[in-house]
């Protein structure tokens, strides 16, 4: 391990030890170490936003790059019209946004934020609507009993009567223009119970993706950093 790499190994390990002092309690080496975080992702995602987005898709349409020329010296030039010009319409958009930062201006950045969240949620919709909705769906036509050339597979038959009954019981909990008695009363109970073993499944997944990522920090301070400092001082 040479020198510079063995640097950044221990600025690692202290920033990891800064955070992980948080679980004693709240104390100024977390505070240093959260800010310093939160400061340098705000600046990786404006140098990203600005070389991925802002450039490709705003600068070099109406002012070209190495590739040709762009859409205002064509029309400056040759008075040649290029649809790239309508890129104008997103960029006053997208500026009207930082009048945000102006009290008395504050009501023009509404322009830009409605037409942003008015396109997102359209896109998200049909998005969301393929991904989750028609994919259930599609998902839950199936045969609840699941005939092979050898006769009834068992096993198969089992998963998907589990899964129509899951949803169907899940979907009458959530049926309240009817009091949940009876039949009714009973699936909707039935719902409950496929719902919370949902959620502790999902909240499970959770926990063991937080305890992966505390073994790769504890795995990276042992090897990486207790060990790589000893073998690089020739202790071991």
């Amino acid at each position: 391990m040479d020198g510079l790499t063995l640097l950044g190994t221990w600025i690692a390990a202290i920033l990891t030890l800064c955070i992980l002092s948080f679980l004693y309690k709240d104390n100024p080496f977390y505070k240093f170490a959260e800010y310093l975080f939160v400061g340098i992702s705000a600046g990786f995602w404006v140098a990203y936003q600005y070389h991925n987005l802002l450039v490709p898709n705003l600068i070099e349409p109406l002012f070209g790059s190495a590739q040709g020329k762009g859409a205002l010296p064509l029309l400056l030039t040759e008075g040649q019209f290029d649809l790239r010009l309508l890129t104008i319409i997103a960029g006053l958009l997208g500026l009207t946004m930082l009048f945000r930062f102006i009290p008395k201006l504050a009501w023009v950045s509404r322009y830009g934020i409605a037409f942003s969240v008015g396109l997102g949620a359209g896109l998200f919709f049909v998005v969301f609507l393929q991904a989750n909705c028609l994919a259930q769906i599609k998902g839950t036509i199936i045969p609840p009993v699941v005939i092979t050339d050898g006769g009834v597979d068992v096993g198969s038959s089992l998963a998907n009567s589990l899964l129509i009954i899951g949803v169907v019981s899940a979907l009458i909990y959530f049926y309240f223009s009817k009091e949940h008695t009876g039949v009714l009363g009973g699936a909707a109970k039935l719902g409950i119970w496929f719902l919370m073993v949902s959620f502790g499944a999902a909240f499970g997944y959770t926990v063991m993706a937080r305890i992966s990522l505390l073994i790769g920090r504890m795995s990276f301070l042992i090897d990486d950093w207790i060990k790589g400092t000893l073998i690089a001082l020739g202790l071991i």
